[in-house]
């Protein structure tokens, strides 16, 4: 391939990972701030300040951006995808509006999920988000069926399934993988191992080398890769994805790091600050930030930036603006009667 033409192909991939990565980046800042009544930075009056926009703590994916862009870069609109309980940025990767999504954290009846779903619960069909799940590795069975039934159906869509380190300790990775091997289902699993589960480090409760080799022992092709190589990640996604379009499960492990606590409110005093220094100078971002500037690319770097913080402050604005459910939608979506009614 001509040097030229690679080169320029490069930096115009890694420039729209890049779009990804600082939307999720801007979207959770706000987010965090609006749960702490600070969101006069993102286009509010000041007199609101105080006034927290979020109810309760939120579960930020900060320092895991490249995963969830490089991941859903590889996926088509069609193509599934299950979350866990910090799952802002594979929502937002997979195509979901900004401000649709701002609003269900506001509790809005604009919200992708009549305001009623909030941060740990938020799901976006019309891009194929099966949604957000508070519980441990439940994503992983909600996945498995789903890329069954793509099968089925002989559809052509694939099913990725994220979830953390924690969850492959849990009895669904297990009975998921070994389903999907079983059936040979159109999934690509991807283990977010961000090397803590909740305030505990992994390792410490862990056998044996994590998500690779336990889905290996099952016959099932996995990858590790540093999780915080954007591009590493991307070229890692597209080969599994083929494969698993191919019809066979597969698994990409994506060493990663948490630089927040496990929820907004956290301060994360368990971990060393040393090691939570290091990782800050060697997160996604800055790591994306250096590639582009040794291709050139400082500048439209930073007018990427500069639009996808206009982009989420607008999204606050509306979120602010926008109405609370009515009171009489608040049992509404959560009972099925059988008869094909919704009450």
């Amino acid at each position: 391939m001509n040097p030229t033409v690679d080169t320029a192909a490069r930096r115009e991939r890694l420039l729209s990972l890049w779009r990804t990565m600082t939307r999720i980046r801007a979207f959770e800042e706000a987010a965090e701030l609006a749960s702490q009544g600070g969101v006069a930075a993102w286009g509010l009056e000041a007199d609101h300040q105080q006034v927290a926009r979020v109810r309760g703590p939120l579960h930020l994916s900060t320092g895991q951006e490249a995963v969830a862009a490089a991941v859903c870069a590889n996926l088509q609109r069609r193509d599934l995808l299950t979350s866990t309980h910090r799952g802002h940025g594979h929502t937002l990767a997979k195509g979901a509006d900004t401000t649709r999504m701002m609003c269900e954290l506001f509790g809005r009846a604009e919200g992708c999920n009549g305001g009623k779903g909030g941060s740990m619960h938020i799901a976006d069909f019309g891009v194929g988000m099966l949604g957000a799940n508070g519980v441990v590795a439940a994503g992983i069975p909600i996945a498995v069926g789903a890329a069954q039934a793509q099968k089925i159906r002989k559809t052509g869509a694939i099913v990725a399934c994220f979830f953390g380190d924690g969850a492959i300790n849990r009895g669904p990775f297990l009975e998921g993988l070994n389903w999907a091997r079983v059936f040979a289902l159109p999934v690509l699993f991807v283990c977010e191992d961000n090397r803590i589960s909740a305030t505990t480090d992994t390792r410490t409760m862990t056998g044996g080398d994590g998500a690779s080799e336990r889905a290996r022992a099952l016959g099932i092709d996995s990858v590790a890769i540093d999780g915080n190589d954007v591009e590493a990640v991307d070229t890692a996604a597209a080969r599994l994805v083929a494969e698993v379009r191919r019809g066979a499960p597969a698994l990409l492990h994506a060493i990663t790091y948490r630089l927040t606590g496990h929820v907004s409110v956290d301060p994360g005093a368990y971990r060393d600050p040393a090691e939570v220094a290091q990782a800050r100078r060697d997160e996604p971002l800055v790591r994306a930030r250096s590639q582009l500037q040794a291709l050139g690319a400082a500048a439209a770097a930073d007018r990427i930036e500069r639009e996808a913080r206009e982009e989420i402050a607008r999204a606050v604005q509306a979120a602010d603006a926008a109405a609370p459910p009515a009171a009489s939608a608040a049992y509404l979506d959560v009972l099925d009667s059988g008869g094909g009614r919704w009450f």
